[in-house]
């Protein structure tokens, strides 16, 4: 069976919880899903995921250190990510705060990997994002971006 980890950073349990409802997203499309901060994934993880969702708060509009090293240190694994479905969301204290420069920096990192990034037309178009601790729009993104992600694994897996 395919699977998808979550990986990411959180200093005050905002980017946590909307991790946890990533997840809720992912299996509510049947997979199996890993959710693991980034502080205690080893980069060899990325090889046993189909699909590898990230998520950070946003610091001076971009990923927090500890996500951003783990990418610095994927170059192990250069060109062997390649077809690998991904995703981003983020965490921020303020609306303009750098919320999706935060999640396009995810998503170049994964991209020069050679993932398969998929957006939406709909609401939080790279990826979702919450302001403080997720709400209820937040947390529809949240769930919304795990089956998205879903989907389009177990589509690529058939």
């Amino acid at each position: 069976m395919a699977k998808v980890g979550i990986i990411y950073y959180s200093r005050d349990g905002n980017t946590r919880k909307m991790a946890h409802l990533v997840a809720e997203g992912v299996r509510g499309e049947g997979l199996e899903v890993v959710v693991k901060r980034v502080e205690d994934t080893n980069i060899d993880d990325l090889l046993k995921w189909e699909g590898i969702i990230a998520g950070s708060p946003t610091y001076y509009g971009g990923p927090a250190a500890p996500l951003k090293d783990f990418f610095d240190r994927s170059v192990k694994y250069h060109g062997q990510l390649e077809g690998k479905i991904g995703g981003a969301f983020t965490s921020s204290a303020n609306i303009g705060g750098g919320n999706e420069t935060t999640i396009l920096s995810i998503l170049q990192m994964m991209l020069i990997h050679g993932m398969i990034i998929r957006g939406t037309s709909r609401g939080d178009h790279y990826g979702p994002v919450s302001i403080e601790s997720p709400e209820e729009r937040a947390k529809k993104g949240c769930e919304e971006l795990g089956a998205r992600v879903a989907r389009l694994v177990k589509r690529l897996s058939e």
